[in-house]
């Protein structure tokens, strides 16, 4: 299984989206493919989001049973911890992109 979620993206990318993906909501996509066509749409999404942000969440053999990656202005952060992959908030007005410096 595989989900996209976008926000605030340009519909260029929403249509491209809409010929792979089933979109069960707006900005919605949840699809079933390979990790080639995975990444590669992945790729694609990174190279158009613009000012939006999207996630992407697909299904792995492991104790957590699911994968994530995201990209654009957003608060929320994926970290690891003990092998697991949760999702870190950044506090109020800092984005993605100027993660906290937790080294202090």
């Amino acid at each position: 299984m595989l989900v996209i979620v976008l926000e605030n993206a340009p519909p260029r990318l929403r249509g491209y989206l809409t010929r792979l993906f089933l979109e069960v909501r707006s900005g919605v996509y949840v699809g079933d493919y390979s990790r080639r066509v995975r990444e590669r749409t992945w790729k694609v999404v990174k190279d158009e989001i613009g000012e939006g942000n999207a996630v992407v969440v697909w299904s792995t053999p492991d104790d957590l049973g699911l994968d994530f990656d995201t990209c654009g202005a957003n608060r929320r952060v994926p970290v690891e911890l003990d092998g697991l992959k949760l999702c870190a908030f950044n506090p109020p007005g800092q984005t993605h992109n100027e993660t906290v410096d937790d080294s202090r």
